[in-house]
């Protein structure tokens, strides 16, 4: 083995493709996010608190969801490392407390988290085989924090 395999992904991640239903499942997962954002803007302002509380316990849910994603991650390896259980839990500790608080301040935590846990997965993804999915990750998270962001400015 030279020095450059030394180094690589595992070859599964190279060759790995994203499930379609997976695929299909993460865009209508957006659907949540797209329709609270526009909603904020939209309703009545009597229910305008439960556009914005929905919107951020959704986020709050999907953001524990990245994280546990890690927890599957860390399971697959030989040698476990702790890095990704400890990081696991991190971003649902943060989204609880960011879905605690007044919609405009975290709605844009909330954002914020969504961008955070894409460039953690970005470094990561690769080194845990799952590189096949940084794309799809991307587009998603785009989507999402920028739908907290717009409600987040509705408030």
């Amino acid at each position: 083995m030279n020095d450059r395999s030394a180094h690589t992904a595992p070859a599964h991640a190279a060759s790995a493709s994203v499930n379609p239903v997976a695929l299909r499942l993460g865009y209508a997962g957006l659907i949540p996010f797209v329709l609270g954002a526009a909603l904020v803007w939209l309703v009545r302002e009597d229910a305008h608190p439960y556009v914005t509380d929905g919107l951020s316990r959704y986020a709050a849910v999907v953001i524990s969801f990245l994280g546990a994603i890690h927890w599957g991650l860390g399971f697959r390896q030989n040698i476990p490392s702790p890095a990704p259980f400890i990081w696991g839990v991190v971003p649902a500790l943060l989204a609880w407390i960011a879905s605690t608080m007044p919609a405009y301040a975290g709605l844009v935590v909330e954002g914020a988290l969504l961008i955070a846990c894409y460039v953690w997965d970005r470094r990561t993804y690769p080194a845990l085989g799952a590189s096949a999915w940084l794309t799809l990750r991307f587009r998603l998270s785009a989507v999402a924090a920028l739908s907290c962001f717009i409600a987040a400015q509705g408030t």
